[in-house]
């Protein structure tokens, strides 16, 4: 196959990485020539687009295509970059974005699309659909509307969906409830949505615990301390201030208890406040960016992991910190339930809840074997679900379906 992926921007994040590892498993393990769409990786996220290079393959097909020049990232694989694709609304450069993407699929002649994140799945979708492409494809990793948004935004952003919906063939769902709040909200039938999880190098993260003492020492936590994780953005939504809200009754039952952030973002100085103004300091401990390869080595410094934003598809935090073998304690929102068993891997509370998130950390700051017994069942139930060769697997089967199916139904109106 021809597939082109169409994605906002290539900044660290679950969206961004589940798409290069499905590039990458569509050129190394069924041989298909991709092309990954992107814009510039603006912002203090990090970026993934030198690991668009990293494959000999990728380099290759590059040749395969014959982009021109400037419609190529230097130094990466088959990587169009359009510089007018960007996260901030602006209907000048959208239009401009609309035709630099439509201008590179026509020279691509894909036989899918397939498009991600809110700004980049509308235009790519619109400029897929004008050109024919046989099979459009939309996977939703966060709907761009939910509970707590701006009304007058949230209802524009509803209707752009429902627009794009009926220019795409099939949607994939990174979480049951996403499927569940895009059919809410009017946005396509059921019967267009597929369930496929978020897939990552689960090998890695299996045998983190071997990197448990090496990176435990590297941020200074003890031996004797007990280290609450949260790895997010530090950006609006993810729910750091809830945590440092909690770590006040936490700490004064637990004081062996210590926080650690993993991100970096724009709330990096205001969270710091928060923390030295509530006497906390000593409690918490920021590791700044850390690129994915890095992120085992995290979760295995780690003794409990809790998850508190309020927006996410389902956030590949859960199962990361499942797979090496730590409790979760997390919000119920979005696809959180699906992995986070209340009991059983973990514990779901309710969004903004404070008083119950210091009650759990305390209860599993004390108790190794629950947290142990938590972890251990998340490893064994999870392994393969969140595999990306897996993922990959099922995502290429529903390309397979969609064009099979549209040929049949050719085949019968030329010959019916």
């Amino acid at each position: 196959m021809r597939v082109a992926h169409i994605i906002t921007r290539l900044v660290i994040g679950g969206a961004q990485e589940n798409t290069v590892l499905n590039c990458e498993d569509l050129i190394g393990d069924y041989g298909d020539t991709v092309l990954l769409i992107t814009g510039p990786a603006i912002g203090p996220e990090g970026t993934l687009m030198e690991r668009t290079g990293r494959d000999v393959s990728w380099k290759r097909s590059l040749e395969e295509l014959g982009m021109p020049p400037d419609q190529v990232k230097d130094g990466a694989g088959p990587c169009s970059l359009v510089p007018s694709l960007q996260r901030a609304i602006n209907p000048f450069r959208e239009y401009s974005a609309y035709r630099q993407i439509k201008s590179v699929l026509r020279f691509f002649r894909p036989d899918v699309v397939h498009t991600h994140s809110a700004k980049a799945g509308i235009l790519g979708r619109y400029a897929a659909c004008s050109l024919g492409v046989p099979a459009i494809v939309h996977t939703v990793h966060g709907a761009p509307f939910y509970p707590w948004q701006n009304p007058i935004t949230h209802w524009f952003y509803r209707q752009c969906e429902r627009a794009a919906a009926a220019r795409c063939d099939a949607f994939v769902s990174v979480a049951d409830a996403m499927t569940e709040l895009m059919v809410a909200g009017k946005v396509a039938p059921r019967e267009k949505f597929t369930t496929i999880y978020s897939g990552m190098e689960t090998e890695t993260f299996l045998r983190s615990q071997t990197l448990r003492d090496a990176t435990r020492r590297r941020f200074g936590f003890r031996d004797d301390q007990v280290v609450v994780g949260k790895v997010a953005r530090l950006f609006h939504l993810k729910g750091h201030e809830y945590v440092i809200e909690a770590a006040r009754e936490v700490v004064r039952q637990a004081p062996q208890v210590c926080f650690f952030f993993v991100g970096d973002g724009i709330l990096r100085e205001e969270l710091s406040h928060k923390i030295e103004k509530a006497g906390l300091a000593e409690h918490f401990v920021f590791a700044g960016l850390i690129p994915p390869e890095e992120m085992p080595a995290m979760f295995s410094a780690m003794d409990i992991v809790v998850h508190t934003s309020l927006r996410e598809g389902l956030a590949r935090v859960l199962p990361q910190g499942l797979l090496c073998g730590k409790p979760v304690i997390s919000y119920d929102v979005d696809g959180a339930r699906e992995v986070v068993l209340d009991g059983l891997t973990g514990f779901l509370l309710p969004p903004k809840d404070t008083t119950q998130l210091a009650a759990r950390i305390i209860e599993l700051a004390v108790n190794p074997q629950l947290r142990a017994q938590f972890g251990n069942k998340g490893r064994s139930l999870f392994a393969r679900q969140f595999d990306h060769h897996y993922m990959t697997e099922q995502i290429r089967k529903l390309y397979q379906n969609i064009l099979e199916t549209k040929k049949n139904n050719d085949d019968k109106t030329r010959f019916g």
